[in-house]
């Protein structure tokens, strides 16, 4: 195995016991894990080639816990993220794909067209924020960021 291929995740769990969401929300959640086990760069910080990894989302009272393991499950670390910086353009995402729904199944495509261009600069801009997040703690490119701001979206949606 090379370097890159022991620096990503080969599991993404989210934390089940908050329960199930709606259709659209439920099918964005096994796109991005789908996607993020398909493509991804996630390193621990301090943890040098010791991968690939298994990652377990979960939100605890307002805060956001990253359970990393490797392959064979040993435990990794656990982070432990407020959610208070990330909440904002949590909200307006969510707010943004409710219209962007609405707007598929009864509006003109030029306006799900500007709809789906605010949707994609908010989750750039959430994934930003996620990423300055996991400085320091977590090493992810930006398209790791993306699919994981997606999942974190995904448990917001549900708790």
């Amino acid at each position: 195995m090379t370097a890159t291929d022991m620096a990503r995740l080969i599991d993404v769990e989210l934390d089940e016991t908050i329960g199930r969401s709606t259709p659209d929300v439920e099918h964005e959640r096994a796109v991005a894990i789908f996607d993020l086990i398909e493509e991804n760069s996630f390193r621990p910080v301090g943890d040098e080639g010791s991968g690939p990894y298994r990652l377990k989302i979960s939100l605890v009272e307002s805060r956001l816990i990253f359970a990393i393991a490797r392959e064979n499950g040993d435990e990794v670390v656990t982070h432990i993220l407020s959610l208070t910086p990330l909440r904002k353009v949590v909200k307006d995402y969510f707010m943004i794909c409710e219209s962007y729904y609405e707007a598929i199944r009864a509006s003109s495509p030029s306006k799900i067209e500007a709809i789906d261009m605010g949707r994609r600069g908010l989750h750039n801009e959430g994934s930003q924020a996620l990423m300055d997040r996991l400085n320091g703690k977590i090493e992810v490119d930006f398209d790791t960021a993306r699919r994981l701001f997606t999942l974190v979206c995904v448990l917001h949606w549900r708790g």
